[in-house]
């Protein structure tokens, strides 16, 4: 699976349909754009960040919001109180996650987005910082994928090039597991992994190829020559101590799923039925929340309808503990965080895909804002 998240095609059907409106949506204070849609009540969708460009993990450090920029190669800290933003770490390729520990900033960087020049990349990988400082790499992903390859697709074509991502690292969390350090969702290698304080790496836990519905007859790399790959993408825990993987499942409607698996990597539940997830978050109850980068979007493979406005791509699904699932539309959601009572979320991760620069927010996302499916 190729990341950013959008396939090449999908991409360029963004691009042609919005380019006409990207003008119209990026003009306003600092070029800010608002995360409501769908005619949906700004007021319980707090912009508390934005001018950004790729937002895609959220997470907390020094006393701030942590925001791994990945279009800019930025980890930025926003406070929330001024909204003030500082770039601590710059000059990144393609950071994706981001968490402090220690006094440190590690960051996942991963591969060069669709159509951009790859020269000069570096390893997917997971890289350490201090602010102000240069990163460096700390855990080479692509060299243990390329010696354990623990999902055990076929890596290469005759040609000798990779048929599919290799690695490419989109979530970093804390162990929480006794002498644990941090957790990788390598969305490329389609497992998570356990990475030591020594950057010494060990598998944990590989989601399995999807083969229902759509993926039981999609092509892929995988020796039966079919399925979706898991493509896991965001962490979390839940109450119990049970770890939350969210899946984009190759971007498969309906067939997104969020693993949930105890402290020995086993499968003790899975949640179905979402559409392209890159995100997930567990509040205090259990309540699980789901972020739909591509929900509303046109079609891969066919043409946007006329008057398609970006705004309205994605949502955020909440699946509570008891009853139905509730909806809220935010746009192109990307990595969640549930901290002190409240849902915080990257908003328009992908803006820069449709020509909109500096669009990125970071978003609290107030529980009035989930509605029920109409």
């Amino acid at each position: 699976m190729v990341l950013p998240l959008l396939t090449r095609a999908r991409m360029r059907l963004f691009v042609r349909a919005s380019a006409t409106l990207a003008i119209a949506l990026a003009v306003g204070a600092g070029g800010a754009v608002t995360a409501s849609g769908h005619g949906s009540p700004a007021k319980p969708i707090k912009v508390v960040g934005s001018g950004l460009n790729g937002p895609r993990q959220v997470s907390t450090g020094f006393g701030h919001l942590l925001v791994a920029e990945s279009d800019a190669g930025f980890i930025t800290a926003i406070n929330v109180k001024t909204k003030r933003k500082k770039v601590l770490v710059r000059g990144l390729f393609s950071p994706q996650g981001v968490v402090e520990s220690g006094g440190k900033l590690y960051i996942a960087t991963g591969e060069p987005a669709p159509d951009s020049d790859p020269s000069g990349a570096p390893p997917s990988g997971l890289m350490v910082a201090r602010p102000g400082g240069t990163a460096k790499m700390f855990a080479d992903l692509t060299a243990f994928e390329l010696k354990y390859n623990p999902d055990r697709q076929i890596q290469f074509g005759p040609d000798g090039q990779p048929l599919d991502a290799l690695s490419n690292p989109y979530f970093v969390l804390k162990d929480r597991a006794k002498h644990g350090f941090l957790l990788v969702a390598d969305a490329g290698a389609n497992t998570v992994l356990k990475v030591d304080r020594r950057g010494k790496i060990r598998n944990f836990f590989t989601p399995p190829t999807v083969t229902t519905g759509a993926c039981k007859t999609a092509p892929n790399n995988t020796k039966s020559g079919v399925g979706c790959d898991p493509v896991p993408t965001g962490l979390a825990y839940g109450p119990g101590g049970l770890l939350y993987v969210s899946a984009l499942t190759a971007e498969m409607p309906g067939e997104g799923r969020v693993y949930v698996v105890n402290q020995r990597g086993k499968i003790v539940k899975v949640i179905k039925g979402f559409t392209a997830p890159t995100g997930v978050a567990v509040d205090k109850y259990g309540n699980v929340f789901v972020s739909e980068l591509l929900e509303g979007s046109p079609p891969p493979n066919a043409p946007p309808p006329p008057g398609f406005d970006p705004s309205t791509v994605g949502q955020i699904v909440k699946v509570p503990r008891w009853g139905q699932r509730k909806y809220a539309q935010v746009t192109m959601p990307s990595g969640l965080l549930w901290r002190d009572g409240k849902l915080w979320s990257s908003a328009w991760a992908i803006a820069g895909f449709v020509g909109i620069p500096n669009a990125g927010q970071v978003v609290i996302v107030d529980q009035r804002a989930f509605r029920s499916a109409k």
